[in-house]
């Protein structure tokens, strides 16, 4: 009796288990099937994603294809300063004599532009330094009109120029014009143009950087807050419009980095003004040809925390002023090198990107509040803006020479005096300071961003007058002491720390 109970308990036990395993083994198919068909899902997810994106991509060049336009232009070119001041030396002219060569030439350049809509008018926008110095300028469209233009304003701080068509223009689509406050590293970016000639060409990257500040190609001045992309650019893309994924132009193509590294060229690297400064100054540009601009006539920088400690501000107030011109409203308000504006009438001042904005949005001839940390302590003062003067006015290029190495090693620095030629060649009105003939690679002076010709005028705002200053006053110091240099480079002072 025991045994048949034992007997049935194991049967049961073992059928139990037999539908168990049954059990488990209809779940895995179960759950197989269900991971098949979430596995198909997810394909399919993916796919519709791939394809909506590559919708949206074909959707927006549709809609900006159509108002790209290739523009020819014929222009004049003077030949090479340094070549005409060759052919001019006495010595060439005694032995060849006086050469009949025409100082200009003619040249044919090619580069793109859009429609936009001003006012009902159906204008073209493009690069300035396209059709600078042009003598005739032929516009074409994608679908092979043509016409005749002719400049109604430039501006060469932002590099753009609005043309007008002579003819019909009624059948014309106008670009859509975004935001470019609104663009974030990462965006898709599509570039329309005519590369080298190749008209309606494609290209397309991301956004691969923003507010980039770069020196301008003919070396005066610079290009601000410029959009960066790797959406391959080339001659002839210049003032073709950069393109969002929603269809929406976010700049104008205007320069491309192609140097040389070690050898190795370097691709990718392109940039674009921003289309939103772009469409502020467009009623100027139509009503008088030109933008003004109100100017200051300061070199600012934004603080590090060093600098704000030193200054008696906190990081993310106010604007530095590293130097000013002479003569300049800010001169003639009594701002001084090593202010901090913290407000301009009643706008609070946290960057420099905020002080040029404030200034560039004024008009010529405004008088405006401003509120300055001094010392630690707040003034207030009052300037009247002048018109910003051409770039070519602001800046100076200075290179320059070798000194004799007489001073202290220091910081990874060897500098040397300022002589007479060298102040002349700066436009300095004396020796005072020194200049840096040697930055030492992986020291604190080459992180700091210090280089070779930049002239040292204050250590900690104390004033540095000559190579036996510097030696004295750097002999006692730690190598790795906080400390905040006050220097000149390329005519404009800065502010750089080290150490801390």
């Amino acid at each position: 009796m025991r045994r048949n109970w034992i007997i049935g308990a194991l049967l049961v036990l073992i059928l139990a288990t037999g539908l168990s395993i049954t059990w488990i083994q209809s779940s895995n198919s179960g759950a197989a099937l269900l991971a098949g068909a979430v596995h198909a899902r997810d394909g399919a997810v993916e796919q519709a994603i791939a394809d909506s994106g590559q919708i949206a991509i074909r959707n927006a060049i549709a809609r900006i294809g159509p108002t790209v336009m290739r523009i020819d232009v014929t222009g004049e070119v003077e030949l090479p300063r340094r070549l005409r001041d060759f052919l001019h030396d006495p010595f060439f002219r005694r032995f060849f004599g006086d050469p009949e060569i025409p100082w200009l030439r003619e040249r044919q350049s090619i580069g793109s532009g859009i429609v936009i809509d001003y006012a009902g008018e159906k204008l073209i926008l493009t690069n300035a330094h396209v059709v600078a110095r042009a003598t005739a300028i032929r516009v074409t469209s994608p679908a092979g009109m043509r016409w005749t233009a002719e400049i109604i304003g430039s501006d060469a701080q932002l590099d753009i120029a609005l043309l007008r068509l002579a003819g019909d223009t009624a059948d014309l689509v106008a670009a859509e014009l975004g935001d470019s406050s609104a663009v974030e590293i990462g965006d898709w970016a599509i570039a329309i143009g005519n590369p080298i000639g190749m008209s309606y060409t494609v290209t397309m990257g991301i956004i691969s950087a923003l507010d980039r500040d770069l020196r301008r190609p003919d070396g005066i001045g610079y290009s601000d807050n410029l959009i960066q992309t790797d959406a391959a650019i080339n001659p002839g893309n210049s003032g073709g419009p950069l393109v969002s994924a929603h269809g929406e132009v976010i700049g104008i193509n205007t320069l491309i980095a192609r140097q040389s590294i070690g050898g190795v060229p370097i691709e990718g690297i392109n940039f674009a003004v921003p289309i939103n400064p772009v469409k502020e100054v467009l009623g100027q540009l139509v009503a008088t040809g030109r933008v003004a601009r109100g100017w200051l006539g300061v070199y600012i920088q934004d603080l590090t925390p060093v600098m704000a400690e030193k200054f008696g501000v906190r990081v993310g107030e106010g604007a530095l002023i590293a130097d000013l011109l002479s003569g300049s409203p800010a001169d003639d308000a009594g701002i001084r090198s090593g202010d901090i504006i913290i407000k301009v009438d009643d706008q609070a001042i946290g960057s420099t990107d905020e002080l040029i904005a404030a200034i560039l949005s004024t008009p010529p001839g405004t008088t405006i509040n401003l509120e300055i940390v001094r010392d630690k302590e707040t003034i207030k003062l009052r300037a009247t803006l002048a018109e910003r003067p051409r770039p070519e006015r602001l800046y100076v290029d200075a290179t320059p020479d070798r000194q004799e190495r007489e001073t202290l090693a220091k910081f990874g620095l060897i500098v040397g005096p300022i002589s007479p030629a060298l102040a002349q060649q700066l436009g300095l009105h004396s020796t005072q300071g020194v200049v840096i003939i040697e930055v030492v690679p992986g020291t604190q002076a080459d992180r700091a961003g210090l280089r070779t010709g930049d002239l040292i005028r204050e250590i900690d705002r104390q004033r540095i007058d000559s190579v036996d200053h510097w030696n004295a006053l750097v002999a006692e110091t730690a190598e790795d002491a906080a400390m905040m240099f006050t220097i000149l480079r390329d005519g404009r002072m800065h502010f750089v720390t080290l150490g801390g």
